[in-house]
Parts: C-alpha cells; structure tokens; sequence
C-alpha cells in the first residue's frame, strides 16, 4: 500500500498540496498498518493530529488505552522522518461533539498551551487556522512531498 500511496503522491510544484486524509491510527492494532501506509507512502512534510477528547480507549478495544498526545506526535514524527526527515507536527484538529462549547474552548485552550500548535475543532471554528499552520510550512520550506491530513490515536 505505501508504494500506491508513494506513486499516487509524486513530489508536487510548488503551487498546490497533496491532502491525504488518514481514516485510522498509528496506534489501534486494526488499523496502524493503513496508517503506516499512509505516512511511508505520501512522505509528509506536515501532520495535524487528530484527538477526541472523552474517548478513553480505542474503539472497540477497551483494553488499549489511548496515548497521549505528547506520545502521538513522537510517534508519529519519527515514523514520518523515515520517508521525509524534514516532516513535522503543524496543529491539532479535536473532534469535540460530546463536549459543550465552554468545555470545548477550554479543552483545546488547554491543548494549544500543552503541545504549542493551533488547535481547533474544524466543525464548531471552521479549519482556517488549520489551513494557516499547513500554508506556514510553504513559508519555511519547499513542499517536497504530500501533505497528512489526519493521525489519530484511536480509529
């Protein structure tokens, strides 16, 4: 599968992005392999990680806890910079649907300090910051490669 992803995904012009948004996690035993495909393959220069935040364990597997995000962007990193040594971490994307709107601003307010990225929830605040933190990595660097749209601990 990465070798599909990998020639699906050839390095780009300058003028546009590859999106390639992961469906799974580096961290659920059904899906990581997918995830790893996706992350070898399309060679990343950014990431957004994705979290819901009252989610305690993998779906479906109540005996795996979910990592931290501190354990997801570490993760995550060192296996992107096999395919692209130059990939990093730009935001945080938070699924807060069970959450009120006051817990929702707190939680990513708490986030965004913690782990020091733009951190939103695209449905309740729209994905401009998103966008902003993936075109700020067009600024520093020249786009090699495609970009991650989504790792998340659970699937």
């Amino acid at each position: 599968m990465a070798g599909a992803v990998e020639y699906l995904t050839p390095d780009n012009a300058d003028d546009h992005w590859d999106l390639i948004e992961g469906q799974g996690s580096l961290f659920h035993v059904s899906y990581s392999g997918v995830t790893l495909a996706l992350v070898h393959g399309g060679q990343p220069d950014a990431l957004i990680l994705c979290t819901e935040p009252t989610r305690a364990h993998m779906r479906g597997l109540p005996e795996y806890q979910q990592p931290s995000l501190e354990a997801l962007r570490d993760t995550a990193l060192t296996l992107a910079w096999v395919g692209n040594p130059n990939c990093q971490v730009v935001a945080v994307s938070v699924n807060t649907q069970h959450l009120n709107e006051a817990d929702a601003l707190a939680h990513m307010a708490e986030v965004e300090v913690r782990i020091g990225l733009p951190t939103v929830d695209p449905y309740r605040q729209g994905a401009a910051r998103l966008v902003d933190a993936l075109d700020g990595i067009t600024a520093r660097q020249k786009p090699e490669a495609a970009l991650t749209g989504h790792i998340t601990p659970d699937a």
